[in-house]
């Protein structure tokens, strides 16, 4: 058995995985899940702007929802990300006002661009 810790999207697992020998039949009950270690919670804002909503992956800016001083809500989409022939809607992970917008329809953005600032 090897314990190892796996980060997937910021939250951590810490899992066993047993190494099978060539030959060796898996086997047939299911392990059990590890527990998600828990998160951190993230610092509360502290001013106008400083929730940063940035690109998850490269793409191209389809639509652009929202614009300064906009109240949205926690899921509101607040722009749709084409990525790999794939519309990404990027929505507010919490309620608040729109500081700015950073960037336009049609704009190419890498992974990690800003593109919504909220307060």
């Amino acid at each position: 058995m090897k314990n190892l810790r796996i980060t997937v999207n910021g939250v951590s697992y810490d899992v066993q995985v047993e190494e099978l020998g060539e030959g060796t039949a898996p086997a047939v009950s299911p392990a059990p899940v590890a527990a998600p270690a828990p998160a951190a919670k993230p610092a509360a804002p502290a001013a106008s702007g400083s929730v940063k909503v940035t690109a998850p992956m490269p793409g191209t800016i389809l639509s652009v929802n929202v614009q300064a001083g906009q109240a949205v809500k926690k899921g509101a989409v607040l722009v749709v990300l084409e990525a790999m022939k794939m519309e990404n809607e990027i929505c507010a992970g919490e309620d608040g006002t729109i500081a700015s917008v950073h960037v336009e329809k049609g704009a190419s953005v890498e992974t990690g661009a800003l593109l919504v600032t909220m307060g």
